[in-house]
């Protein structure tokens, strides 16, 4: 059950309407940084939550902040636009239509939106479901989210150094905060979950026996020479040698050296309908 407050989470207000800055917000609100993208995933990784229920809590509860946060955006945009043309003859005739639409301003935030805020992004592409991450596995998923806060404050800042409207530095630093909390917030489940020696590898479910115990913990090196000297500067980097970042291996630097064969594929299927010359042939040649 969700409850709706008719007030906005934080104050919202825009001292120099500005159409153009209104196109930008939209990459906040649908882009892929945007907070459609860290609501719809913090949702759906609540509701496919398993185990202790202050996780699927947590994440329920700013899974529905992000919402708030997704309606000042829309406010934003909508009172960026207030002033804006409804008619293209109108601004034409103020000679300014190159300026206002293809300068910079969104025409679907006329066309389709009224003046007001869409689920796109800043160049009116639909939000994208396929952004989601909700993995079930509870670590995977908060890499995904500290992911996704880091570009979603990165977008934040910005759009605040973009901005010299005062009442939307304001509203941007309020965000950024926020996104500040979450990075936060996510770690310290993964610190609770036990760090870096408990949760790795994820998934920490899998016996580690099973895996290749001549690569798990190597660093392929694909160079074909080493002119510059990259092999040194491998070996001498944290990932290169020295124990792993999980303490269960030792990092080593292997050169790259295909052991797999060729590739034999069978003829082709007839019912495909590959050219005769295919049919001909039996693997590759």
């Amino acid at each position: 059950m969700f409850y709706h407050d008719s007030k906005l989470q934080y104050n919202v207000r825009v001292e120099k309407p500005n159409p153009e800055f209104a196109r930008m917000l939209q990459q906040a609100i649908g882009g892929i940084e945007g907070e459609m993208r860290v609501c719809m995933q913090y949702l759906f990784q609540a509701w496919n939550a398993r185990g202790p229920q202050k996780y699927r809590d947590m994440l329920l509860e700013t899974g529905t902040e992000e919402i708030a946060h997704i309606e000042m955006l829309a406010t934003a945009v909508a009172l960026n636009l207030e002033g804006a043309p409804l008619s293209l003859q109108e601004e034409m005739a103020q000679d300014r239509v190159v300026g206002a639409v293809m300068g910079g301003m969104n025409p679907q935030h006329i066309l389709s939106a009224g003046l007001g805020a869409m689920a796109v992004d800043s160049n009116g592409n639909p939000f994208n479901g396929s952004w989601i991450v909700s993995s079930g596995n509870l670590a995977a998923d908060m890499y995904a989210n500290v992911m996704a806060e880091s570009t979603g404050r990165l977008l934040a800042t910005r759009l605040w150094e973009t901005t010299d409207d005062p009442g939307m530095k304001d509203m941007l630093s309020f965000l950024i905060g926020r996104d500040t909390m979450h990075q936060n917030q996510w770690l310290a489940v993964l610190e609770e979950l036990g760090g870096l020696n408990d949760v790795h590898p994820i998934p920490n479910s899998f016996p580690q026996a099973e895996e290749n115990q001549e690569f798990n913990y190597a660093f392929v090196s694909t160079k074909i020479n080493d002119e510059d000297g990259a092999a040194e500067r491998m070996k001498s980097a944290r990932w290169g040698n020295g124990p792993s970042m999980d303490g269960k291996g030792e990092f080593k630097v292997t050169p790259a050296t295909p052991v797999g064969g060729l590739p034999k594929l069978a003829p082709p299927d007839p019912r495909g309908h590959a050219q005769q010359e295919q049919m001909k042939g039996s693997g590759m040649k």
